[in-house]
């Protein structure tokens, strides 16, 4: 099974824009996790991707036949065993879902796969199907993440004589991480503290946490728990039950809760997102499949914003609001629950974002960071700004 291939299902992916907008399905973080990252972990091989021919040159996919996985699996130990069981001529399904069949190196979709036979899985697996299931099963994950990534390894010591811990056990700390006169509190989850990371004085932290590589607790951030700053970000004032993929800031005081924040994004000081409806009513949110809003059951549901996108300071940001790729948000008021993909402007109105401007926004972000917006990265964005037209109604 060393070649595994995460496809992204065509009925899966669009419940999951403006995340899927630039990535496959499996490159989705929950937990500690990239979904990609748990399978090189339970096969101990790199996966490849079988995705949107705009996104195939950055996520390419190996050569050779694969076992062809969908995308949208968390892997378990029990799903594994599974896999292990199917032979080249079979196909396994959950329901009318397929979950995984063998294919051709030439085999460009799945279309083959309905002339194999058929084998039914016997329990529900675990499956990324919606936008809000991403900060819905983030505590869950961390656990699991937890346990994967420090199975018979030893964490650093906290050596900070002002910094006070809860259930230590329950704590791992990679490399390089500082940490300095703060509270972590691990009794309800693990708190995960990855290389190179640091959280300053007067952070109050709940697990399930988990802060990766390379990020940055400022002074006085109120933590809560089922929550993962991603890698090479900046997060301050209070977080609840949120994930942020990663290279993102939300480095001020303001409110963030059961969100989910892309990469490259910027939220600006003061910022608050409403996670609850005044009148308590389940929150509805923006549907890009049915092009309209879909009823989530969620009581708690907040911000949903796309990569590349940013707002200004003292922001405020209704009950289940979705921002799309590339976005710039500004000004008083609430702006509407659903602003599409390269807007600019906010509760008094939306221009577009033009995309040269929006490069030499993304281009000069980046390279603080010392990363180059590659060319491929570049045709990407363009593509998306191209088929995310017919939502910027302004411009009709």
């Amino acid at each position: 099974m060393e070649n595994i291939l995460l496809f992204d299902d065509p009925s899966i992916r669009g419940a999951l824009l403006p995340f899927t907008f630039t990535r496959p399905i499996a490159d989705i973080r929950v937990g500690i996790l990239k979904i990609s990252e748990k399978w090189e972990k339970f096969s101990g091989f790199t996966p490849s991707f079988l995705t949107q021919d705009y996104l195939q040159d950055l996520f390419p996919r190996q050569a050779g036949a694969h076992l062809a996985v969908n995308g949208a699996l968390i892997p378990t130990p029990e799903l594994w065993e599974e896999l292990g069981k199917l032979s080249d001529g079979q196909a396994l399904y959950f329901g009318k879902t397929l979950v995984a069949s063998y294919i051709g190196e030439t085999e460009k979709n799945l279309g083959l796969v309905s002339k194999k036979q058929a084998v039914q899985l016997d329990f529900e697996p675990v499956m990324i199907q919606k936008s809000w299931e991403i900060f819905q099963f983030n505590g869950r994950e961390i656990r699991r993440d937890f346990e994967l990534l420090t199975k018979d390894r030893r964490s650093q010591v906290i050596t900070d004589p002002h910094t006070k811990v809860y259930s230590p056990e329950n704590i791992f700390i990679e490399e390089g991480a500082v940490i300095r006169a703060s509270i972590l509190n691990a009794e309800g989850g693990p708190i995960y503290i990855g290389k190179n990371t640091e959280i300053q004085e007067g952070s109050l932290i709940r697990g399930p946490f988990a802060l990766c590589e390379g990020s940055t607790v400022n002074m006085g951030a109120k933590l809560r728990g089922d929550t993962t700053i991603g890698p090479h970000s900046k997060v301050g004032g209070e977080v609840s039950n949120s994930v942020i993929f990663g290279y993102s800031n939300k480095g001020h005081e303001g409110f963030l809760g059961n969100s989910v924040i892309g990469e490259w994004c910027n939220l600006g000081a003061d910022t608050n997102t409403s996670n609850l409806k005044n009148n308590y009513a389940p929150v509805k949110l923006w549907d890009y499949i049915r092009g309209g809003f879909t009823n989530t059951g969620l009581q708690f549901c907040g911000l949903m914003m796309g990569d590349h996108s940013k707002c200004g300071i003292n922001t405020m940001f209704n009950t289940g609001t979705v921002v799309g790729v590339g976005a710039n948000i500004f000004g008083d008021g609430f702006p509407r629950n659903f602003i599409p993909s390269f807007a600019w402007g906010g509760a008094a109105g939306f221009s577009t974002f033009q995309f040269p401007k929006f490069l030499q926004t993304a281009q000069a972000v980046m390279q603080r960071r010392k990363v180059e917006l590659g060319e491929k990265d570049q045709e990407m964005l363009q593509k998306v700004f191209d088929f995310s037209k017919n939502y910027r109604i302004w411009e009709k």
